[in-house]
């Protein structure tokens, strides 16, 4: 049963005028003219309209007290989010330049700090990987296959019964919009990374040095079984060992000599996320000039590093390489940079006094800037013995009579102490201060690459090669009022599938379009889990490079695990994956009532199926997307399609569906079976006015990718050689 809607005083302008009009005789028997032209009975129909009026505002529930029953809920706005990026310093002095933390770099008027420590250097990274390929073909590359065939004939010291390995190298991207090396086809799982000399380069300053290495993986996983469970709660579960070496031998010409480079900080868990990886450069580090290869067709086979252009391999000086020590497979790399850091759009607050404390219980004070960042504030009050540091908590509810404990609004910069019992507040004439705090947030910080162009420290420059994110502006009232009912069944805890639904698309700055939960669902199988395992699909609200079919990129995945990590029970196993999508294709054939333009027809109704088929909101048979699971039957498919204006019907549908094991189109069916996991992907359409009706797919074409394998198995050694671009002859 719906709860009513109270009404305090449901009377109308009638009744109301209709009253006072009775009471007349009452007070004023001498008033006897009560028609509609006395002046006297116009001023009660002014009344009782001003009446209505005023009753209807007292049943409203006015803003002020929504306000007040979020107060009373303790259910605070959501603040503002700071965005977050990858910065790329660069210098020109041959001693470097330290760049403390808080180092800021600004678009405009727009600031950001950096979060580590960086000692930028006059050099840069260029990184490669030896990627498998096909040998070369010397009927349509003889150029190409010579060089390769005189690089395996300069190889006179072969294991018995070694395998050449073909390959061509592969360099990573030092741009957001470069295409990602792909590590994992490499012929021996391992990341090269020159290091070239930039100007003011002076390699007797580099021993010892510490160099900040950028790692950023491909933002896109390549299946739902690819994507790790969410760590929980803690710190960041520490990724595969990587061993890191260097080699300066192979510049002069002699055979390769690696040794082992020590790591002094890794914020990318094993080159498994985005971070930046802290090396300490070997003391021993010598000048060295051009290389000069004894034989030059034996660079880049064996260990040595790959093959590079010869105006930049003049201009390097050392090689670093990393591989696992499991020896698997390294992600695909989408960017790596030297001299980098991670910074987040913040400013950094003065110390300011705040008041005097008065010894009563839950004491207010407000902080000069906001929105503050969460976590950022350090408060002191003076004590007998001396200025004390207090800590800042998200609830007093922990909190004993003598802990030192404050809460911060982050909205609002109000600064809030306990009332004796849960959290010991201020006496009477101990000063208050916070020493200091950040400030910042918004949307306004998502900042596209090359934004951050001017650096606050002498001698460096700054840039950001990749677009910024996460940020995200104060929630405003309105959503905070319509969250409350949801906040109040949840309590700020995911237990059941609609619990892990609603808080999944209600991360901040997460940008989520659609999200669904799969309870015991074991995502890297693909099959039903036991209790307590739990995968949630995620879409985001738009997806550049593929419109039809969103995929969410690493980013957002990791800021939905870590969400809901804080919110899930400690028992349950949870995975954040992107949607799998089962490609379909459909061909129509239909009949256009006259008076209607046919090609008008025909895009309204390939524009219908793909919006009927499309995951995300408002489109789908629902307005909610494609559910997960759900056949695509050709009957619905023509049900949708007659909707269309100007069909007078169809003279036939058709469709296909690709299988995702195999890769080979189906033959025309009724209907594509999805499984429980699965959305459709609308890859082809093709609409017609009139018979005969084409096949939805001319060609069974195999699933692109995959690994070209050579004869020989994991017993047999494999030998790099390279194989060079193809040479372009010059046009007569």
């Amino acid at each position: 049963m719906p709860l009513p809607s109270p009404i305090l005083d449901d009377r109308s302008y009638a009744q109301l005028r209709d009253e006072l009009v009775r009471r007349i005789p009452v007070y004023t028997p001498e008033w006897t003219d009560h028609n509609a032209s006395d002046p006297g009975i116009t001023l009660l129909e002014l009344f009782a309209f001003l009446g209505e009026n005023l009753l209807y505002r007292f049943n409203q529930i006015p803003e002020a007290t929504k306000l007040e029953f979020l107060r009373r809920l303790d259910v605070p706005l959501r603040p503002a989010l700071p965005a977050q990026g990858l910065l790329r310093l660069s210098t020109e002095r041959p001693a470097g330049v330290l760049a403390p933390i808080g180092t800021e770099a600004r678009a405009g008027d727009l600031a950001f700090e950096t979060l580590t420590e960086t000692l930028v250097w006059p050099l840069s990274a260029i990184g490669a990987g030896r990627v498998r390929t096909a040998a070369p073909d010397q009927a349509s590359e003889p150029e190409v296959y010579d060089l390769a065939v005189r690089a395996a004939q300069a190889l006179d010291d072969l294991p018995a019964g070694a395998r050449l390995d073909y390959y061509r190298t592969e360099l990573i991207p030092t741009a957001a919009d470069g295409v990602p090396a792909d590590l994992p086809g490499t012929v021996d799982s391992t990341l090269w990374i020159a290091l070239v000399r930039e100007k003011g380069f002076d390699a007797a300053r580099l021993g010892g040095a510490v160099l900040n290495l950028a790692f950023v993986p491909a933002t896109d996983y390549p299946s739902a079984q690819s994507v790790p469970a969410c760590p929980g709660e803690g710190p960041v579960p520490r990724g595969p060992a990587i061993e890191w070496q260097i080699s300066q031998t192979a510049l002069l010409g002699g055979e390769p000599d690696y040794r082992p480079v020590q790591v002094v900080g890794d914020s990318s868990s094993g080159l498994s996320r985005e971070g930046v990886v802290r090396l300490r450069l070997p003391k021993d580090l010598a000048p060295v000039g051009p290389p000069q290869l004894p034989d030059p067709d034996r660079a880049g086979t064996g260990s040595r590093p790959p093959t590079l252009d010869e105006e930049t391999q003049a201009r390097v000086f050392c090689w670093l390489r990393a591989f696992r020590v499991d020896q698997g497979d390294l992600p695909r790399c989408a960017l790596l940079v030297a001299n980098a850091a991670q910074a987040r759009q913040c400013v950094r607050a003065r110390p300011e006094y705040l008041g005097t404390g008065t010894g009563q219980a839950g004491q207010r004070y407000a902080l000069v800037k906001r929105p503050v960042l969460a976590g950022s504030a350090r408060i002191e009050v003076e004590e007998p013995a001396g200025w004390t540091a207090w800590t800042e908590i998200d609830g007093f509810h922990l909190s004993g009579p003598d802990d030192r404990h404050f809460r911060c609004d982050p909205e609002t910069g109000e600064v809030r102490f306990g009332n004796g019992e849960q959290g010991r507040p201020p006496q009477i004439g101990e000063r208050i201060r916070a020493l200091e705090y950040r400030y910042g947030g918004g949307t306004r910080g998502n900042l596209p690459p090359g934004s951050l162009s001017k650096v606050l420290l002498d001698g460096l420059k700054v840039d950001n090669p990749l677009r910024t994110r996460g940020g995200a502006d104060p929630e405003p009232i309105e959503r905070a009022l319509e969250r409350i009912p949801g906040e109040l069944r949840r309590r700020d805890r995911a237990v059941t599938a609609a619990d892990f639904k609603e808080l999944a698309l209600a991360t901040p700055g997460a940008g989520v379009g659609r999200a669904e939960c799969l309870p015991r669902f074991h995502a890297p199988s693909l099959t039903p889990g036991r209790a307590g395992v739990v995968t949630v699909v995620v879409w985001p609200t738009e997806d550049p490079r593929q419109p039809e079919a969103p995929l969410p990129d690493r980013y957002l995945v990791a800021q939905v695990c870590a969400w809901l990590d804080e919110r899930r029970l400690v028992t349950t196993e949870l995975y954040v994956v992107p949607p799998t999508y089962h490609q379909v294709a459909v061909s129509v054939a239909l009949a256009v009532k006259p008076g209607y333009g046919i090609e008008a027809v025909r895009r309204w109704v390939e524009l219908l199926l793909r919006q009927y088929l499309a995951p995300l909101p408002p489109y789908g048979p629902t307005g909610e997307g494609w559910p997960l699971g759900r056949r695509v039957h050709g009957p619905e498919l023509e049900a949708a399609a007659l909707q269309v204006e100007g069909v007078e019907y169809l003279e036939g549908l058709a469709l296909a569906g690709r299988d995702p094991k195999t890769g080979l189109w189906s033959a025309t069916v009724t209907t594509v079976t999805l499984e429980p996991y699965e959305v459709p992907w609308l890859t082809d359409i093709l609409v017609v006015a009139d018979l005969p009706l084409p096949p939805p797919r001319t060609a069974l074409t195999p699933a692109p990718g995959g690994t070209p394998e050579g004869p020989g198995g994991p017993e047999t050694p494999e030998v790099p050689v390279p194989v060079p671009l193809p040479i372009e002859r010059e046009r007569c």
